[in-house]
């Protein structure tokens, strides 16, 4: 399968000399290795993989410094990786380069219980963090699904599950530790809890995908543990009933932690892989956090939307391993789709609309799906207005993945045109980037892209993502 525009034919050379000094610098923490690039050139998006010419493993931020200042004196393309969970291409090294490992960088530096906050390195995972402060009565709730790291979540301004109640990386970001293209290490902020004090740094980096800055410490806000969690699966007749019941929800101001949404095709794709019984028909699947009567009262207000709205067979996951089995099904529902047609190539797209218009998209969505040769599935967090489409197509026919973006073309155009965006969380990467000047208009892309000749004169850091330079 070819990408539209294929990026094999952009790679800058690198000259011998940086890769000899990155070799003297890091040792056996610098590899060209096929294998190593190979791995570092390739992500979950559904492009082919675009290696880079080497690997470091950085340890520290002085050291990203190192390599950004011989880099950016050479002139090579620096790419950061996380974990290589992206979605729309942001880390294929599309003109070469360097793939800039921060994966090793994952220690927890400080837990602030009282303030509420935790400062990480930038390759510390959503899980590990959660892990590691369980014990305080804390947690952090963006949780896009994958384990990705808080790195790689800051970069491409993630959300997830919870965002419906506890917001995105943008509102959960407090402050950042960031290498610039020249190598020099700044600091967006500190731990208050509002400034006023200038440019918001940290909101400019948060959702750069690497193309201004490489993050290398992150500050997040943390939150009580709930005192009482409740989950429960309603299944619905029709598309439309289960999304008008999340508008009507939405807007009748019930704080529900989590509203998630699965199309017949979805629940079926959860049942093969997690081994589940679900019934297979529209289905929402929703979380309650609070006191135990703020709960209650949460439940039964929901479940009185749903039965308006034809909702059927509302049933609790109150155990948390039963909660905890509901929710890794939902996190696996990308795999799960892929495995309705074992060697497919999963082309995954979302986008995210205001939430009065988000079933007339949903809906419309179907109908184009309904006629694709290959199987799909639509899955979302419903609750802000975001949803999902995964489309498993042949990695060897040029025919499906035409059709595929012919589909993801309508979908976005269709959103663009309901005040909404190309994309709520994936980020804009290869596969967005087209869609930037109908979404922005060209003074806006202008700014952006007057940005990234500011912070970044020699198109160094993840040079072909977000805007053409």
């Amino acid at each position: 399968m070819n990408a539209p525009h294929h990026p094999e034919t952009l790679r800058r050379p690198i000259p011998q000399v940086c890769l000899d000094a990155l070799r003297a610098r890091f040792g056996d923490r610098f590899s060209i290795a096929a294998a190593v690039r190979e791995h570092h050139g390739k992500d979950e998006s559904p492009y082919l993989p675009v290696p880079p010419d080497a690997v470091v493993f950085a340890h520290s931020t002085e050291e990203v410094a190192e390599v950004a200042k011989l880099c950016n004196e050479h002139r090579v393309p620096l790419i950061p990786y996380g974990v290589g969970s992206s979605l729309e291409g942001h880390l294929l090294a599309v003109q070469g380069g360097i793939s800039l490992d921060l994966s090793q960088m994952n220690q927890v530096l400080a837990v602030d219980a009282e303030d509420l906050t935790a400062t990480v390195q930038a390759g510390v995972t959503r899980k590990q963090l959660n892990d590691e402060i369980r014990t305080t009565g804390l947690f952090f709730p963006i949780d896009p699904g994958a384990d990705a790291s808080l790195g790689g979540m800051s970069a491409t301004r993630a959300s997830g599950t919870n965002a419906v109640r506890y917001g995105t990386m943008r509102e959960n970001v407090m402050s950042l530790t960031v290498v610039t293209a020249d190598g020099r290490i700044v600091k967006t902020a500190g731990r208050a809890r509002k400034s006023s004090a200038g440019y918001d740094l940290t909101r400019i980096f948060v959702g750069s995908e690497g193309t201004l800055g490489i993050i290398t410490e992150v500050t997040v806000r943390l939150y009580p543990q709930p005192e009482a969690v409740s989950a429960a699966v309603c299944n619905f007749p029709t598309l439309d009933a289960a999304v008008q019941s999340v508008i009507e929800i939405i807007q009748r101001g019930v704080p529900v932690a989590r509203v998630e949404f699965m199309d017949a095709a979805a629940v079926r794709a959860v049942n093969l892989h997690s081994k589940l019984t679900l019934r297979e028909t529209p289905m929402l699947v929703f979380e309650f956090h609070g006191s135990p009567a703020g709960v209650q009262e949460q439940a039964q207000t929901v479940q009185e939307i749903t039965t308006q709205n034809g909702g059927q067979d509302f049933e609790w996951a109150e155990r948390p391993e039963d909660r905890s089995r509901l929710w890794t099904a939902r996190h696996n529902a990308y795999f799960a789709g892929v495995q309705l047609r074992p060697g497919c190539r999963a082309s995954t797209t979302d986008v995210c609309v205001p939430i009065s218009r988000l079933a007339d998209c949903v809906r419309e969505t179907a109908d184009d799906l309904a006629g694709a040769s290959f199987p799909s599935i639509i899955l979302g967090h419903v609750g802000d207005g975001n949803f999902h489409v995964l489309m498993m197509l042949d990695p060897d026919s040029e025919q499906e993945w035409k059709e595929s973006e012919v589909i993801n073309h309508s979908l976005v155009r269709r959103a663009i045109a309901a005040d909404g965006t190309c994309t709520g969380e994936h980020g804009v990467g290869l596969h967005k980037m087209q869609f930037m000047l109908d979404e922005h208009g060209e003074d806006a892309l202008a700014l952006m892209r007057s940005l990234k000749h500011a912070f970044d004169p020699n198109n160094i850091l993840n040079p072909g993502k977000i805007i053409a330079w």
